[in-house]
């Protein structure tokens, strides 16, 4: 199973051999556990859950759910797959050795919350103008509809909360993986602010 959940350290920049300057992503992996499987049988699907960190104040219910691994992780998710392997016992343990260079994956991450955002901001609209009877209102939104249907559509562009919305960027490539200090590389821009969680897994 090529996954992994880790956290964003920042971005740096690397030179490859033809002089190509490129802006690679840190990743900061701990060990990870698998906590738990789930089956076809009793859930209706294969995955397993996957546990990294160390959490400090765990539920009651949750120091259950993980007892059988021996962890206490921090962060749990759950990677579907086709089959569950022998490598993929409950309490067997992973690290970043799982990806090469090159790999190609998909990166998962909460993006930045901008707050309430107004329609210029979060939908590119243009402003109205500052003269000829504009009154103050240049960016308002203006009219939303007629009278008739009498309400507002579902998806109308309008301000509202931007950001902090699950983001899926695809086919990027690791560039380095640092199994000393535990950190991977991967190219291109993450989404997230530093310290986030975000999942990698290998491309489709």
């Amino acid at each position: 199973m090529k996954a992994l959940i880790t956290r964003k350290v920042g971005m740096m920049s690397t030179i490859a051999e033809d002089g190509v300057l490129q802006a690679v992503t840190l990743l900061a992996v701990s060990d990870h556990t698998v906590t738990h499987h789930k089956t076809a049988e009793k859930d209706g699907y294969v995955a397993v859950q996957v546990g990294t960190g160390t959490g400090k104040h765990l539920s009651k219910s949750v120091t259950g759910h993980v007892k059988a691994s021996g962890a206490t992780p921090k962060v749990i998710r759950e990677f579907r797959i086709d089959e569950i392997t022998e490598d993929l016992s409950v309490g067997k343990t992973f690290t970043a050795d799982v990806f090469s260079v090159g790999d190609v994956v998909d990166v998962t991450g909460t993006s930045k919350g901008k707050g309430w955002a107004g329609t210029i901001k979060r939908h590119n609209f243009h402003r109205q103008r500052k003269t000829h009877g504009g009154k103050g209102n240049t960016r308002k939104v203006g009219s939303i509809g007629s009278m008739y249907p009498q309400h507002i559509f579902k998806g109308k562009k309008m301000a509202g909360h931007m950001g902090a919305e699950q983001v899926t960027i695809q086919n990027l490539r690791v560039a380095f993986v640092d199994l000393e200090n535990n950190v991977i590389g991967v190219t291109g821009a993450v989404p997230g602010p530093r310290k986030s969680v975000v999942i990698v897994k290998g491309a489709k």
